[in-house]
């Protein structure tokens, strides 16, 4: 197939990488957002979301021509849903930003176009995807209704890449394509080959959707693993990171390092989406998600034990005198993104002990709403140093040259940065 337009529906972390990339190869991208302050801001070539060197993609596609934004889905050959898929209260997916993406799609498909579901989705939802689009459009015909044959062609085409790499990972990683049919999995290899270099294996939709949520979940697992060692190494009175560095000098071994939690929007999120597909089977995924559920409350605690242990020593003291220092509240090193951060549940709580909180974080310039409280400020790495209690919650290589001034303080290491213990 041939395609000369293409709309993105959501520019966030992935969709906007997503659309620069392809108007990179010369295509004429149309990202959509509901947001206006996002399109305007992508519409003067600029970006609003910390990933490296997508600046200067953006910049150059919108200047050239082959990238705007809208408010509005307009016809198009094809088109990537990229957009949130969080669970509930019970950790069932949320599916209704799906739904309203193919429904705003819905009236400009003709017949011969191709849609591609890229968000990270329960087994079953490209094929609710499709079944909205259907119900939207009577007029036209879908995989589930008549096969091979149909005027739309869908396909799940989950994305696998890491934030702060993500413009490379895109070209450069595997891309797993599952099409309802295989004429929809030859549509969106056609699409995708214009400017990935790794390989393009087919499978099906459902395949395609729990190939996903298998590695994320594979991947929250061995994370369970280190942080449950890490707390009882604390209870036994051993150095979780020396130890970890022993066992890792066995060859078949590759423990990973603990952390404050787990976040983000694939790996705190995914393992649920099986949980709920599969309650009675999925012991194991359930079990490493209630660890690393517990971590952060495990990490304050250790915070609070060391604020009252300075309480302890400062008798005079009123606890709204007292100063604790959150170093990083993003989800993970060298990016600004705060979804399902560990680090950031663990700011709002310990804000709400009464202290003075300094919350360092070099990728952003101002507090998130849910820190926007009397006792909370952002402050430098300088300033984080003068608190009577740090926490070290994110690895940020920003920190990497205060390891040694670090070690002089009244210190909660979740990470490893000091190698000290908690």
């Amino acid at each position: 197939m041939t395609f000369t337009k293409l709309s993105v529906i959501g520019l966030g972390y992935i969709g906007l990488p997503t659309a620069a990339v392809f108007a990179s190869r010369k295509l004429n991208v149309v990202g959509v957002d509901v947001n206006p302050q996002t399109v305007d801001i992508i519409n003067e070539g600029g970006i609003h979301i910390v990933e490296p060197d997508l600046d200067m993609v953006v910049h150059a596609a919108v200047n050239e021509g082959y990238l705007r934004a809208t408010l509005t889905p307009e016809e198009s050959d094809a088109y990537i849903l990229a957009v949130p898929t969080p669970f509930k209260d019970n950790h069932s997916a949320d599916l209704s930003y799906i739904e309203s993406a193919a429904k705003a799609i819905a009236p400009v498909l003709k017949s011969g176009n191709l849609v591609i579901l890229e968000s990270t989705s329960p087994v079953g939802a490209t094929e609710k995807m499709a079944d909205w689009l259907a119900i939207a459009r009577p007029d036209l015909t879908f995989p589930q209704q008549v096969g091979e044959q149909s005027d739309i062609r869908i396909a799940h085409c989950p994305e696998r890449v890491l934030p702060g790499h993500v413009l490379r990972e895109l070209v450069e990683n595997d891309r797993v394509i599952g099409g309802m049919t295989p004429k929809c999995s030859e549509a969106a290899i056609s699409l995708y080959k214009c400017f990935v270099q790794g390989d393009c294996v087919v499978t099906n939709a459902r395949t395609a959707e729990m190939a996903k949520l298998t590695e994320n979940s594979f991947r929250d697992v061995n994370i369970a693993f280190a942080n449950e060692l890490s707390m009882i190494c604390d209870d036994l009175d051993i150095n979780v990171w020396e130890l970890i560095a022993l066992a890792n000098r066995h060859p078949r071994v590759n423990i990973l390092q603990p952390g404050a939690g787990v976040g983000g929007h694939c790996i705190a999120v995914d393992p649920w989406f099986i949980v709920d597909s599969a309650p009675d089977k999925a012991k194991i995924i359930k079990t490493a998600r209630e660890v690393n559920d517990s971590k952060p409350e495990w990490v304050l605690e250790k915070i609070t034990e060391a604020l009252n242990e300075w309480h302890k020593a400062n008798p005079t003291k009123s606890r709204s005198e007292s100063t604790v220092a959150i170093f990083g509240v993003a989800f993970k090193p060298d990016i600004d993104d705060l979804r399902e951060s560990p680090a950031l549940e663990i700011a709002k709580k310990v804000s709400a002990l009464g202290c003075q909180t300094y919350v360092v974080e070099p990728n952003i310039d101002q507090l998130p709403e849910s820190l926007e409280k009397d006792n909370v400020s952002l402050v430098d790495i300088e300033k984080g140093l003068t608190a009577n209690v740090v926490g070290i919650l994110v690895k940020h290589k920003t920190f990497n040259g205060y390891v040694d001034a670090l070690k002089d303080v009244t210190l909660v290491d979740a990470v490893g940065l000091t190698n000290l213990n908690f």
